[in-house]
């Protein structure tokens, strides 16, 4: 487990880092933060008191206030606590985004306890990891999802299932009335609407408490207990083997990148923000939830992409800043009627998850005068530990270390230190690293390595940096496919493809995928008693049964035999070679 560190002493390497930046480093910004030694759940009650009719957001036109949010939140933590919550449990939030994640959000650190926030494109087969993982004894859902927490708790052995399961309906966050410019597809509109469809207990034996119910209760919380080395919220990653792993962030290392996101992008309460990213994932949450309300701006709230009603958002709640992912855009230019979006108020638009084609880069900064700021980040660093000064950014880059980052490119056997232009393995030390992965401590020591005395998190991705210091990635280490952004980490996809009554065996390796970047390709040998019959659609139609759509494999390939070492390990890297050089076959 690697020490606490939210300040970086001025060393003499330190100091080398700092001055590699100096000719582009912004001199309206600090090169290290003073880090509050306060909560999360302290921010806002900040913004509460500072702006309480002010709205925190606006879900299709309904706004919901400072006060209000506080106000909720304070009443489902009554409610949590009355169900046995106390300090350091983990609680489950399984939500699109939606006001009701942001209340649940700082419920739970109301309550003193820990967020463990799960991707909503989950199945059953795969939720009940993370019920069983962090020992989440309460679930807070919506109204679309409840079923799924319920089969995979169904599943469990009595000892391991949940005891409450709380469910939102989407729809309560809405207007009853909408106005034509802010109405979604009626489909999804349709969705939104949908009720709870659960008897008083799930078959698993949870109690199931509808959202307005629990605001009911009139349960008051006591008062908070939580400090800021205190965990706070626990994301899943997934790793090269095995099932996803909780990456430790306590109240400290998540506030080194909420106090400094507003700076570095020019944001502060005036702003309007577009949350369109999910906000289960660590960028979403950063700046749809965590950053927003310490700022006390406001967020335009959108549960899932729609790239019209985004073109109309814009302009209708003049969005001042959007941190998004490169597809968005290219998906918003692919709509037809994208010349009549008037992006005018936009004044900040960064993202990363995926490089931004440079042809697009170039048409949003000549159509609309905007310049993509990219960054880089993963969960273990909370989001950014790097990103483009929005005045000097460049093109299909990571950016430079943000503040009291030491960031280097380092060889992956001797972690020696490589010169400008040479590729190797990104290092990053700074106050927003990981406390280390739930639960696993091999993993976590195995994920940081000591280098002049401070601990360096390795990212496992391959990158270089130029004479200026801004960092470039070539390629990755670990086994991982960058779907649109979304991590697809192939083991995993594996042990449920396992699972398939047509799957003997099964490699996942990334594909060329011209819209999404890459794209998920499963390699197959099939069951002997179906070989001759299966087909690739089969396979891919029951896992779209079986796991989140963004694992779904989009080719299948059937094989005989996987390649395999003298000591029967699968030789993924031989498929991945041979599909990079264009042998692969199969069918989307």
């Amino acid at each position: 487990m690697r020490p606490s560190s939210h300040m970086l002493p001025p060393t003499p390497t330190r100091r080398r880092e700092q001055g590699r930046h100096d000719a582009v480093w912004p001199r309206r910004l600090p090169r290290d933060l003073a880090v509050p030694s306060t909560t999360l759940w302290f921010n806002l009650e900040v913004s509460a008191r500072r702006f309480p009719d002010k709205a925190a957001c606006v879900f299709f036109g309904q706004p919901l206030s400072f006060a209000e949010l506080h106000r909720q939140a304070e009443a489902l933590a009554g409610w949590l606590q009355a169900r046995g919550v106390g300090r350091g449990d983990r609680v489950l939030l399984f939500m699109q985004n939606c006001p009701q994640f942001v209340v649940a959000f700082y419920a739970v650190q109301r309550a003193d306890a820990v967020v463990v926030p799960v991707n909503p494109m989950n199945k059953a087969d795969e939720f009940g990891h993370y019920i069983v993982d962090p020992e989440a004894r309460v679930a807070i859902t919506s109204a679309d999802l409840a079923g799924i927490v319920a089969e995979a708790d169904a599943r469990l052995p009595a000892p391991q299932r949940l005891h409450h399961l709380l469910v939102a309906r989407l729809a309560d966050a809405m207007p009853e009335v909408l106005d034509p410019a802010e109405t979604p597809a009626a489909p999804v509109l349709e969705w939104l609407r949908a009720e709870p469809r659960l008897p008083e207990r799930t078959e698993g034996g949870a109690e199931v408490t509808r959202w307005a119910g629990a605001l009911a209760c009139g349960h008051r919380p006591a008062p908070p207990q939580a400090g800021p080395d205190d965990l706070a919220l626990l994301p899943y990653t997934s790793g090269t083997t095995g099932l996803p792993k909780g990456c430790m962030h306590t109240h400290r290392t998540l506030m080194a990148n909420v106090v400094g996101g507003g700076p570095w992008g020019h944001a502060g309460a005036e702003s309007v923000g577009l949350a369109v990213v999910p906000m289960f994932h660590i960028t979403g949450m950063m700046y749809g939830v965590l950053g927003s309300v310490y700022l006390g701006s406001t967020q335009v709230v959108l549960p899932r992409w729609d790239r019209e009603l985004v073109g109309r958002l814009i302009a209708r709640h003049q969005v001042t800043h959007w941190t998004c992912i490169p597809t968005m855009i290219i998906d918003l230019f692919g709509s037809p009627n994208y010349a009549s979006f008037d992006l005018r108020s936009l004044r900040n638009l960064s993202g990363g998850g995926a490089a931004m084609p440079q042809a697009v880069a170039e048409r949003l900064q000549r159509e609309f005068g905007i310049t993509f700021a990219e960054g880089y980040g993963l969960t273990e660093t909370a989001a950014p530990s790097h990103a483009n000064p929005p005045e000097r950014a460049k093109l299909q880059c990571l950016g430079i270390p943000i503040y009291g980052v030491d960031s280097r490119v380092v060889d992956p056997q001797t972690l020696a230190e490589l010169p400008p232009g040479e590729s190797g393995e990104i290092v990053t030390h700074g106050p927003m690293v990981f406390r280390g992965y739930w639960r696993h401590p091999e993993a976590s020591a195995k994920a940081f390595v000591e280098i002049d005395g401070k601990p360096f998190f390795r990212t496992g991705d391959l990158g270089r940096v130029d004479e200026e210091g801004y960092f470039f990635i070539t390629d990755r280490l670990k086994r991982m496919i960058n779907a649109s952004g979304f991590k697809v980490w192939p083991s995993e996809v594996e042990l449920l493809l396992f699972k398939c009554p047509l799957v003997q065996e099964a490699c996942v390796i990334a594909a060329r995928d011209e819209y999404r970047g890459e794209t998920v390709k499963a390699v197959i040998v099939p069951r002997a008693e179906v070989r001759a019959s299966a087909t690739a659609a089969q396979v891919i139609d029951w896992a779209r049964e079986h796991m989140a759509a963004y694992k779904v494999p989009r080719v299948v390939e059937f094989v005989d035999s996987l390649p395999k070492s003298g000591a029967g390990k699968v030789l993924w890297r031989v498929l991945q070679e041979r599909e990079g050089r264009g042998g692969g076959g199969g069918s989307p």
